[in-house]
């Protein structure tokens, strides 16, 4: 199984990002190819790897779905035939730290014919701790117990070729925000299965998503995206309501809940790109795969 690698970078990270194409360089197997994306900069001098390295660099920032397409599209060149069988993305300040990630995901795809979307684990370098928020799943207590799941972790993850071939390509409106949602359900939807494997790693410091300064209203314009283009139109008030109420729960500052109302009500004014709305077997699906689309 041939495997290429995906690395969006701002340009800000130079020497964690050489780092981690030395962890790439470094897995045992047929050598990995890598291809990293400069969002919007240009990209420092960077190491040959035994696989091949190519760079592109964008004359704007398209957001984190938009930068990884580009190199999705890397390896599928002028929209012929994938050039590999899977793709890796990870994130610029990561690090693989076992040799044998890219071989325990060509065994594991090998062995799974049904399976589409590997979600690998996130581990703080510093204490091993994997955040709650890192699990893909509801039950998160365990973050050592692999399970089918409904989504998966942008940064830290394997996708089959087929799958993109299938349902397409990330949704690069959303910038930024539950695009991994969003492709994990039209998968889904598509009869592919999506797997948390707590024993392929990815070491990444632990951060909080709100650093972000667009963090409060995409994540709320993308939730409403998200229920729009995906969900049968009478899950669609529910889904968005329990996050309503979920937000209002967690009590935000002033200032975080103006700029996730501004958000919130951007994604029902807003284009959202295509609907496609899932299969009821699909939500039924998500439902014994323990998050039904409603929360």
């Amino acid at each position: 199984m041939r495997l290429g690698a995906v690395v969006l970078t701002m340009g800000n990270r130079p020497e964690e990002l050489r780092a981690l194409l030395g962890s790439v360089a470094a897995q045992a197997g047929d050598p990995v190819e890598v291809v990293v994306v400069g969002n919007g900069v240009r990209l420092p001098e960077l190491p040959e790897l035994p696989g091949g390295l190519r760079t592109v660099e964008l004359p704007e920032n398209l957001g984190i779905p938009g930068g990884r397409n580009v190199g999705i599209e890397a390896f599928r060149p002028e929209g012929g035939e994938f050039t590999v069988d899977a793709v890796l993305f990870l994130d610029d300040d990561g690090f693989l730290p076992e040799t044998d990630t890219a071989e325990r995901v060509r065994e594991t795809f090998a062995a799974e014919a049904d399976l589409g979307i590997i979600s690998f684990r996130i581990a703080d370098p510093e204490t091993g701790r994997t955040q709650r928020r890192h699990v893909p799943r509801l039950r998160a207590s365990d973050p050592l117990r692999s399970s089918r799941v409904t989504t998966f972790l942008g940064g830290a993850n394997a996708v089959r070729s087929e799958v993109f071939a299938q349902v397409g390509d990330l949704p690069g409106e959303f910038f930024y925000a539950h695009e991994e949602t969003d492709l994990a359900w039209r998968a889904l939807d598509a009869g592919w299965g999506i797997a948390y494997r707590p024993d392929m790693v990815l070491h990444h410091p632990t951060t909080p998503p709100s650093r972000h300064a667009v963090y409060h209203r995409m994540v709320a314009r993308n939730r409403v995206w998200l229920a729009r283009r995906n969900l049968p139109a009478v899950l669609v008030p529910v889904y968005v309501g329990v996050w309503l109420l979920l937000t209002l729960l967690r009590r935000p500052s002033g200032a975080a809940w103006k700029a996730w109302w501004g958000g919130f009500r951007e994604g029902w004014r807003t284009p959202c790109g295509p609907r496609r709305p899932m299969r009821w077997r699909t939500v039924w699906r998500l439902t014994r795969l323990g998050r039904p689309p409603v929360i």
